[in-house]
């Protein structure tokens, strides 16, 4: 009897010796992955020193990632502020006054939707245009050149598109909130009959000025890690075409889980135990 368990029990061993193989390798590759990203964010922070490398491309970085942006952001707010006016009156039923809809309207927007939502699709714009920018440059050998012309790759290609993100993404995502608010209303008061005063007062009766801040400061941190991210795709391309592509995919993905995992954090951060 024990000598036919003995191979069962050895193949069951080698099975889970295997398996936990797995587990520890997975465990190290993304050890290791997040040790790469802390260390390239670190390279990136000391060549913010090299200000005449990076200052004079930054406006064309914020045109780019910023101003070219905001039609996408515009058009994914104007039609959530619709649908959400639409879904705010249907969830009351009539048991909440319908002015109600304006407040749905203006804390979901400002504080989540706008931001969130806004950051995601720039995720794909954004990221993959810097990943496959970036790691066009690294496989045709260009970014090894400004290293022999004495450029800090870092400082030429990496921070001005990080300051620019940074500081553009709040931007785009505070003229979605106000076109997304605006599209509540015009919904509310075109297709639901609800009048103006209405809308305004749901609007105004919970408003507060940290809806909007928190909205914006998020905001600020999506547009960090999508470069961040970006970048750093872009920078570590190898392969060839294929390469590039599989650079851009990774930054998409990576920007995309990192906006919800920041999206998570300031909800537990600024949000768990704050009164208003």
């Amino acid at each position: 009897m024990a000598t036919t368990l003995q191979p069962q029990i050895l193949r069951a061993a080698d099975r889970a010796a295997r398996a936990v193989e797995r587990v520890g390798a997975s465990v190290r590759a993304g050890g290791e992955s997040v040790g790469r990203g802390v260390r390239f964010a670190a390279d990136a922070g000391r060549s913010v020193r090299e200000h005449a490398t990076w200052r004079p491309h930054v406006m064309t970085q914020a045109r780019l990632l910023g101003v070219d942006s905001l039609p996408i952001g515009l058009f994914i707010a104007l039609f959530t502020g619709i649908v959400l006016a639409l879904l705010a009156s249907y969830s009351f039923t009539g048991a909440v006054p319908l002015y109600f809809v304006g407040t749905l309207v203006e804390k979901t927007l400002t504080m989540e939707l706008a931001p969130v939502l806004t950051g995601l699709a720039l995720a794909g714009r954004v990221g993959a245009n810097i990943a496959a920018e970036l790691g066009t440059m690294k496989v045709t050998e260009q970014i090894d050149a400004l290293e022999t012309l004495a450029y800090d790759p870092y400082a030429y290609l990496v921070v001005p598109r990080v300051i620019a993100g940074t500081t553009m993404f709040p931007l785009v995502v505070g003229m979605a909130m106000i076109v997304g608010v605006g599209a509540g209303w015009g919904a509310s008061v075109a297709l639901l009959g609800i009048s103006t005063p209405e809308f305004v007062k749901g609007l105004r009766l919970f408003f507060d000025v940290f809806d909007v801040q928190y909205g914006l400061v998020k905001a600020a941190s999506f547009g960090l890690a999508v470069t961040l991210v970006g970048c750093a795709a872009g920078m570590g391309t190898s392969g060839g075409a294929q390469g590039v592509g599989r650079a851009a995919t990774r930054a998409v993905v990576r920007s995309a889980v990192g906006i919800l995992v920041l999206d998570a954090f300031w909800a537990v951060v600024w949000l768990l135990g704050r009164t208003r």
